[in-house]
């Protein structure tokens, strides 16, 4: 499916949408200076985003689901599905966005459970119907490729990968593209003069 166009959006809806992104990244930078952040080998960092400090704020959570949810309505898909901690509150923003039974969610696992229903995917999700991936940031990619394996692996179909923001240094939306999913982010995040800076992706 090709990339949505925008262009459509008036100035002031755009305008909307790039003020969002900008909140939403305010409220999830941590700085070194804050408090001790490391990268996965244990290494200090500079910087990062929380995205689950706006996400569990009631104000955001309702603004970001009702984006995310147009989103899903221009690309007629009413699945959504999350893997890991910063997807979650998105898969819930979006249901509580939805006007009646409109969208259903689901949760990946890393792993079956193994009592109980045994399930890798929790929630009504139907395997007959297109499945959109929610997830914080795109950065490597490689969650997302995880995520995407995991739920074809149980014959879902996954259509797209819908994120808060993209990492545009990094070589993740490449990646997921190249599984035959199209990307789409609020935010667009790139390095400029040693700093990150936002613009609106659509």
């Amino acid at each position: 499916m090709p990339s949505m166009d925008r262009s459509t959006l008036s100035s002031s809806a755009r305008a909307d949408l790039v003020e969002l992104g900008r909140r939403l990244y305010d409220r999830a930078l941590i700085r070194r200076e804050d408090e001790l952040i490391t990268d996965p080998r244990g290494q200090p960092i500079g910087w990062l985003l929380d995205t689950r400090i706006p996400m569990l704020d009631g104000e955001l959570f309702t603004e970001v689901g009702e984006v995310l949810a147009d989103r899903l309505h221009d690309r007629d898909v009413y699945q959504v599905v999350g893997y890991g901690f910063g997807a979650y509150p998105l898969v819930c923003s979006v249901l509580a966005a939805s006007e009646g039974d409109e969208f259903t969610g689901g949760l990946v696992r890393d792993e079956r459970k193994e009592h109980g229903r045994r399930r890798l995917v929790e929630g009504p999700i139907d395997s007959e119907k297109p499945v959109v991936l929610l997830d914080d940031i795109v950065n490597s990619g490689r969650s997302a490729s995880r995520a995407l394996h995991l739920l074809r692996r149980e014959g879902l179909d996954v259509t797209g990968l819908l994120t808060l923001f993209n990492f545009t240094w990094s070589s993740g939306q490449a990646r997921v593209e190249a599984e035959g999913l199209w990307v789409d982010s609020l935010l667009d995040l790139n390095l400029q003069e040693g700093k990150s800076s936002g613009s609106d992706s659509a």
